[in-house]
């Protein structure tokens, strides 16, 4: 056996062990029926053709699979060199060695199988969702958040990849919308940092847009009251609607921490942590982002929290930004803080 072909079945092997993961991973619109994985095809479109073996039986080995509609077959190193329509064997390689070397997470998706499978959208199914996404440098999701001036990506841990993440579309999509798109994956989390959600932003595969969908941001979870975070809160925090109004806060002001409510309605619901004392908002310039400062206003009021806003000059501020760079926004932001958090935050 040659050194290429032996390392192709270490990887098979090691794959096979880890089947379910994989299986979470590249076929995420699939889902666990007894001791197979099903779903439509290797492209990973919903259906019930395909199946991946997860269990080993006396009909075959785990990670063997059989498209029924097609009649391909193979082990987990053809289905992602399919999946990822790899050109070369050196791609597939480098890509299981890549998924293979992703820490485990907690919940263990990446070693046995767990118990039945957890219901769509419920929290469970949110953490295993961001479990199976990937460090966003270097992919598709990293180029989005670039082209919308957002280039401090390295400590992003809230943000993660998925390159074929399941998408139900619904009666305003065109016919014919595809089931999955690549997607840039939030971790929704409560003031402790415990996820209870998880939140999707479909992308174009190039990254330069989001994807052409009439929903391209849904939650999925238990969001009310959390949000997606940017640095530990303590006695003074921001937060605001949308994860690139507050990644471009955070260009400016990258000590400053800051939350990310998903929408104008969770934005009026945040919970306050307990050691909160000062509430800046970062808001939106129409009638959402009004009604959510008028609700959090008298929120804050009760509470004892000083509430301030952030108006941006354009839309939001991630459109403040791109017309006015890093520098012109930060200084429209110093300008709206409390005098005792103007040196605390300034940006260095």
């Amino acid at each position: 056996m040659g050194r290429v072909s032996k390392r192709v079945a270490e990887l098979s092997e090691r794959l096979a062990q880890n089947a379910h993961a994989v299986c979470c991973h590249y076929l995420p619109a699939g889902r666990r029926e007894g001791r197979y994985w099903m779903v439509g095809d290797v492209a990973g479109t919903p259906g019930r053709s395909l199946y991946v073996r997860l269990f080993e039986t006396g009909r075959g080995a785990v990670g063997n699979w059989v498209d029924a509609a097609t009649g391909e077959h193979g082990d987990l190193v053809d289905l992602i060199r399919l999946n990822q329509r790899h050109g070369r064997l050196a791609e597939t390689i480098e890509e299981a060695e890549r998924f293979l070397a992703l820490p485990p997470p907690a919940d263990n998706e990446r070693g046995r199988l767990p118990g039945p499978p957890a219901r769509a959208g419920s929290p469970t199914a949110a953490r295993r969702l961001f479990a199976a996404s990937k460090p966003i440098i270097g992919t598709p999701a990293a180029t989005y958040l670039q082209s919308r001036g957002i280039m401090h990506l390295a400590d992003l841990l809230a943000l993660r990849f998925h390159p074929r993440c399941y998408y139900r579309p619904n009666d305003d999509d065109a016919p014919g919308t595809p089931g999955a798109f690549p997607a840039l994956i939030a971790s929704v989390t409560d003031h402790d940092g415990v996820q209870t959600g998880t939140h999707r932003t479909w992308i174009d595969p190039s990254g330069s847009t989001k994807a052409a969908v009439a929903s391209p941001r849904r939650a999925m979870g238990n969001i009310l009251g959390a949000a997606i975070r940017f640095g530990k809160g303590g006695d003074v925090m921001a937060a605001g609607e949308g994860i690139e109004t507050m990644l471009s806060v955070r260009e400016a002001l990258p000590t400053f921490p800051l939350a990310a409510a998903t929408s104008s309605s969770h934005l009026a619901a945040i919970l306050f942590p307990p050691d909160l004392r000062r509430l800046y908002v970062a808001r939106d310039r129409d009638a959402a982002g009004d009604a959510a400062w008028d609700i959090l206003t008298e929120r804050a009021q009760a509470a004892g929290i000083e509430l301030f806003p952030l108006m941006p000059a354009l839309g939001d501020f991630n459109d403040d930004m791109q017309r006015d760079g890093v520098d012109g926004l930060g200084q429209r932001l110093i300008a709206q803080l409390h005098d005792a958090d103007r040196a605390r935050f300034l940006r260095r």
